[in-house]
């Protein structure tokens, strides 16, 4: 009897230890975690020089500014350290630091700077690029 006590007891605690909560993920949370996405997705096509995939997830205004600076290059890297993420009524406005190296005719071109996306709608588009646009690459 003691030991089927026991064991009962074991259980109970092990069953009630075992169970973890979901907690459901804000809104907030949910619209960083599609800006970073949606920063990542532009930062790939970029690289990979893809016109049409920056277009779908940019608004007109935000494709011209990425594609009137653009140059040409042989190879790209970017990288892309998200620092804060504002929430202002629908506008979602993203700072982050970037670093790149780009080659061109074989020779290395690196720069590094802040920028801030300024991305709207749902699902989020890149409306406009505030401060060191990293899509420039550097001369």
């Amino acid at each position: 009897m003691r030991n089927i006590l026991c064991s009962l007891i074991i259980l109970l605690i092990l069953s009630s230890c075992g169970k973890k909560e979901i907690k459901p993920v804000s809104e907030e949370a949910r619209i960083a975690q599609e800006a970073f996405k949606l920063a990542e997705v532009i930062k790939n096509a970029y690289i990979k020089n893809d016109r049409i995939t920056i277009q779908r997830n940019s608004t007109k205004d935000g494709y011209r500014e990425i594609i009137e600076v653009m140059k040409s290059f042989d190879n790209a890297e970017l990288t892309f350290s998200p620092r804060k993420v504002e929430i202002e009524d629908s506008t979602v406005y993203l700072n982050l630091t970037w670093s790149g190296i780009w080659s061109v005719k074989g020779k290395k071109i690196e720069d590094r700077g802040l920028t801030i996306f300024v991305m709207e709608g749902k699902p989020l588009r890149l409306s406009r690029v505030m401060r060191e646009n990293p899509f420039k690459q550097p001369e």
